[in-house]
């Protein structure tokens, strides 16, 4: 499967986001084997609950970066939902989110940020999330011109801290976005003083460490299928990512207050971030944002048990 993920990366089309220009998914070589094995050709297939849904796969030259990007477009479309996935996943695992979305009537768009899934960079790192944004910021103006109003985004960890920053950082205050929803959003992790004394002492003499493969969702299958026959996951954390993370929670406090109505979903079992007090700085940055806690839920919510699932979905404010 590696090997056929690796022709496919090497051959996407450019995408131009104009279904008139760009490839149908189907058509685009070597897709094939990549649709079935993440199951995204459940969503295409027609007939199916999506009404004809069209899918587009390709790559976007942007912000220095071949990133990989795809997009759906249902038969009658109420507006776009951009989704921004975490760290160590890609596009392909959000499946779940993707038809749901659809269901309801939303275009969707979403990439494999750089260093993820079939885009380039070095695996799992980042010198800086400045590149994430300036990534996510030329899908957007490449999206401008084409895909239907009203926007709207949704991030999951890594990724919600991409869309919040993107937010926080608007010169003129005036988001693209009508609905924000960031789904267990990264500040700061759980152990983070530790975490970052380990950091100051590791990353002058070593520049990645071997990735343990953690329970962050009590979907058994899921998490079985990441760590034993997802070729596209890392199987090493980049320290260079870790100072980059470290950097943004620090830029984080010195970015202006945001009135901005938005919707936070947090789990209250979630053991990858230290989500108290992630949501005491998001309160005091964002204080219209609502926040809704999911009993039992942990960290990876795009991916939870189905009623986790489905409350996750039903607290999206679109």
């Amino acid at each position: 499967m590696a090997n056929k993920l690796q022709r496919l990366h090497e051959s996407l089309p450019a995408l131009s986001f104009e279904p008139e220009r760009d490839t149908p998914s189907h058509l685009v070589a070597h897709a094939e084997s990549y649709l079935r094995h993440y199951k995204l050709a459940a969503i295409n297939a027609p007939p199916s609950a999506q009404h004809g849904t069209r899918h587009y796969l390709g790559k976007l030259e942007t912000a220095g970066y071949s990133v990989a990007s795809q997009y759906w477009l249902p038969s009658k479309i109420k507006g776009t939902v951009f989704v921004v996935h975490g760290y160590f996943d890609h596009s392909a695992l959000y499946r779940h989110l993707f038809s749901y979305l659809l269901q309801r009537g939303y275009a969707v768009v979403t990439f494999d940020l750089p260093g993820h899934g079939l885009s380039d960079g070095e695996r799992a790192s980042i010198a800086s999330f400045d590149h994430y944004v300036e990534t996510f910021d030329g899908l957007l103006a490449a999206c401008t011109e084409h895909l239907p109003q009203p926007w709207h985004a949704v991030g999951q960890s890594t990724g919600g801290a991409i869309v919040l920053k993107h937010l926080l950082e608007e010169i003129d205050g005036q988001s693209l976005f009508q609905h924000i929803a960031l789904l267990a959003p990264l500040l700061h992790t759980r152990n983070w003083a530790v975490g970052r004394l380990t950091y100051r002492l590791l990353h002058r003499f070593i520049s990645r460490v071997e990735r343990k493969f953690k329970a962050n969702s009590g979907d058994a299958d899921f998490l079985n299928f990441l760590k034993c026959s997802d070729p596209l996951q890392s199987r090493h954390i980049a320290l260079e990512w870790v100072g980059s993370m470290k950097r943004w929670t620090e830029e984080f406090h010195h970015l202006p207050v945001n009135h901005k109505a938005l919707t936070i979903v947090q789990g209250d079992q979630d053991m990858t971030l230290d989500w108290r007090y992630n949501l005491r700085q998001f309160r005091q940055k964002l204080p219209n944002a609502q926040v809704t806690m999911l009993a039992g839920a942990q960290h990876h919510l795009v991916n939870e048990v189905d009623d986790l699932r489905r409350q996750t979905f039903a607290a999206l404010p679109f």
